[in-house]
C-alpha cells in the first residue's frame, strides 16, 4: 500500500483553510475516487491530473487510487488543488518521496499538457498558509509575485508538473519551450475572470493629470464636499440637474485619498484576488479602488452572493476606495436598502446554504441623483415639465434609513455659459487638494491613534461625546435641530464627526461653531451664514 500526503488551502469568501491532500493507493481494479465535500469543478480534476501526470513523462499508477480532502466538513471547489492532487499521487506511487511533500502547500491548476496554470485567490491562500504555520508554497509561476507579498514564506513558482517533479526529487530542472515572440502567455488569460474589463466600472484610481479636479467648473460647495469626504471617510449625495460635473467630481475623488498603507493594500488586493480582477504583473494594489455599477445591477452584484459560496461584490470591491451609484433613483430599492449594514459595519456577512461568507466592506460611497425623471427640477426656474406626484414618487426610491447614513448632502447648480467660457479661473488642482487631505488625515491618525479606528466617519457617536468634543457652544445650533426634528440622533453624531474632518482641514486642535456650521450646511443644504470654502476658514 503506498500513501502520501501534501497541502493545499479552500477558500470561504477572502479567508483560506489549508486541505490535507491524501492520496491512498491499494492493490484492486484501476479506480479513481475523489472524496471530501468536492463541487463539480473539484470532481473533474480527475481527468486533468490523470492527463497532466502522463504528459508530465510520469507513469499513472494503475491500482486502486482514493484522494481524501480533509476536513471533509468544508466544502471544496475550484481547480487550485490540481498540484497537489497530482504531488500527492504521484507522492504515493513513490516518485516522489512523501516525506518531502507532507510540509508543502501548493497551489494551481492543471493543463492536460502538465503545464501549471494560476487561479483566483491566491494572495488570500498563501496567507492562511503563513498563519498556520507552513513555510513553504507552491504556485504558479506568474502568480509567484502576488504570493511573495506574504512575509514569512518561501515561495516557489512553477510553470509545469514536470518542472515541479524535478524540483521535488532534485533532479535537472528542465527548461519550458518559450512561447512564440510577440503572442500573449496563455497562461496570463487565467488571472483575470471574464467580465471584468473597463466596461465594469471597476478600475483603481489613476494618480495622473488626465483626470483633474481642476477640470470641474464652477461647483464651488461640491469641491468642498468631495475635499472633506476624502478627509474623513464621509459619504457624499450629490444632487443637480445632468452635466453639471457629478460623475466628474466622483471620478476624481479616488486621486484625492491618500496611497493605501501595507496593511489597507493586503486587504484591497485579497478580495480582488478572490474576484479575479488582479491585473498581470501588478499583484499589489496600493492605490483607492473605484467601482462605479451600472443601475440595472442586483442586491447580489451590490454586497454579494452567488450560487453556492457566495463572491465579493461591488461594496467588497469598493473596500478602501470609492463606491460610485450613478442615477441612484434607477437602482432597485431592495438592492439600496441592502447597502446599509455594510455602511453602518463595514463589512458584508452573507448566509448561504454552502456557508457564511464575510467579506470586508468598509468603502466611501457617492450617490450622484437627478432631481426629477426629466433633471431639470429647481427651486429657481420651471424648466421642469414633471408632474409633483412624479417629482415625489421619484425622490422617495431613496429610503430616509439610507440616505440619514449619508454625511454630506450637496445640490450641484446647473453650470453657467459665464463659467463655461472664462478662461483663467481653473479651480485647484487634485494634487493641491490631494496634500490638504492627506495632512487632514496625518492629524486624525495622531488623534486615533492606540483606537481601532482610523478615520473620524468610524468613531462612534457615544466616543465623540465623551471622548472629542467640540468647542464649547458648538453645538447649540445642531441640538436644536435635534429638537425641531431636522436631525435625528444619528444625524447629530454625523455632523460632529464631519465637524472634525473640517476642523482637521483648517488645522483646528477641536471643531468650533464655524467649523460645525459648514458640517450642517453640508449635510441640510441649509445656508447658515459660512463660506463653502476650507482655504476661507484657516
Amino acid at each position: 500500500m503506498g500513501f502520501a500526503r501534501t497541502c493545499a488551502v479552500a477558500l470561504v469568501g477572502v479567508e483560506g483553510v489549508v486541505v490535507e491532500v491524501q492520496a491512498d493507493l491499494e492493490p484492486g481494479v484501476a479506480a479513481f475516487t475523489l472524496v471530501g465535500l468536492p463541487d463539480k469543478s473539484l470532481t473533474e480534476s480527475k481527468d486533468r491530473v490523470r492527463a497532466a501526470v502522463v504528459n508530465s513523462g510520469s507513469a499513472w499508477p494503475q491500482k486502486k487510487l482514493t484522494v481524501g480532502l480533509s476536513p471533509a466538513s468544508v466544502p471544496k471547489g475550484g481547480s487550485g488543488f490540481d498540484l497537489a492532487v497530482a504531488c500527492a499521487v504521484l507522492g504515493a506511487a513513490e516518485r516522489i518521496d512523501p516525506r518531502v511533500l507532507s510540509d508543502i502547500v501548493m497551489i494551481g491548476e492543471l493543463g492536460l499538457d502538465g503545464r501549471v496554470r494560476p487561479v483566483r485567490g491566491v494572495l488570500p491562500a498563501v496567507l492562511a498558509a503563513a498563519d498556520a504555520g507552513y513555510e513553504q508554497v507552491v504556485v504558479p509561476e506568474c502568480a509567484a509575485a502576488e504570493a511573495s507579498l506574504v512575509p514569512g514564506i518561501s515561495v516557489r513558482g512553477v510553470r509545469s508538473l514536470r518542472q515541479l517533479i524535478a524540483v521535488l526529487t532534485d533532479e535537472p530542472v528542465p527548461e519550458e519551450d518559450p512561447d512564440e515572440q510577440g503572442r500573449p502567455d496563455p497562461l496570463m488569460a487565467g488571472l483575470r475572470m471574464p467580465g471584468t474589463g473597463a466596461a465594469t466600472g471597476m478600475h483603481a484610481a489613476q494618480h495622473d493629470h488626465g483626470h483633474d479636479l481642476a477640470d470641474v467648473v464652477g461647483q464651488h460647495s461640491a469641491r468642498t464636499a468631495v475635499e472633506v469626504a476624502a478627509a474623513g471617510g464621509h459619504h457624499l449625495f450629490l444632487e443637480g440637474p445632468p452635466g453639471a460635473g457629478k460623475t466628474m467630481l466622483a471620478e476624481r475623488l479616488p486621486a484625492v485619498l491618500p496611497r493605501l498603507t501595507k496593511g489597507e493594500s493586503l486587504e484591497v488586493t485579497a478580495v480582488h484576488s478572490v474576484a479575479g480582477l488582479l491585473p498581470p504583473g501588478k499583484p499589489l494594489v496600493d492605490i483607492a479602488p473605484y467601482c462605479a455599477p451600472h443601475h440595472s445591477a442586483t442586491m447580489q452584484a451590490l454586497v454579494g452572493g452567488g450560487q453556492g459560496i457566495a463572491r465579493p461584490g461591488a461594496v467588497s470591491l469598493a473596500h478602501r476606495g470609492v463606491l460610485f451609484l450613478d442615477e441612484t433613483p434607477e437602482f432597485s430599492s431592495r438592492a439600496l436598502d441592502a447597502l446599509r449594514q455594510p455602511l453602518e459595519a463595514g463589512h458584508v456577512v452573507i448566509a448561504r446554504s454552502a456557508g457564511v461568507v464575510r467579506f470586508p466592506a468598509r468603502f466611501l460611497m457617492v450617490l450622484a441623483a437627478n432631481p426629477c425623471p426629466c433633471g431639470r427640477f429647481s427651486q429657481r426656474d420651471d424648466l421642469c415639465e414633471c408632474p409633483p406626484s412624479m417629482i415625489r414618487r421619484y425622490q422617495a426610491r431613496l429610503s430616509g434609513p439610507l440616505l440619514d447614513r449619508v454625511d454630506l448632502r450637496v445640490e450641484v447648480d446647473r453650470v453657467t455659459r459665464t463659467e463655461l467660457t472664462e478662461r483663467g479661473t481653473r479651480g485647484e488642482s487634485t494634487e493641491t487638494v490631494a496634500d490638504r487631505v492627506r495632512a487632514a488625515r496625518e492629524r486624525a491618525s495622531v488623534r486615533l491613534a492606540g483606537t481601532p479606528w482610523r478615520t473620524n466617519s468610524e468613531v462612534p457617536g457615544r466616543e465623540l461625546r465623551s471622548r472629542w468634543y467640540a468647542s464649547l457652544g458648538a453645538m447649540d445650533e445642531a441640538e436644536r435641530s435635534l429638537e425641531r426634528g431636522a436631525l435625528t440622533a444619528r444625524g447629530l453624531d454625523r455632523v460632529l464627526r464631519v465637524a472634525w474632518t473640517v476642523a482637521d482641514l483648517v488645522g483646528h486642535d477641536r471643531p468650533g461653531a464655524t467649523d460645525v456650521a459648514l458640517a450642517l450646511q453640508l449635510r441640510t443644504g441649509v445656508p447658515r451664514g459660512v463660506p463653502m470654502a476650507i482655504g476661507a476658514l484657516s
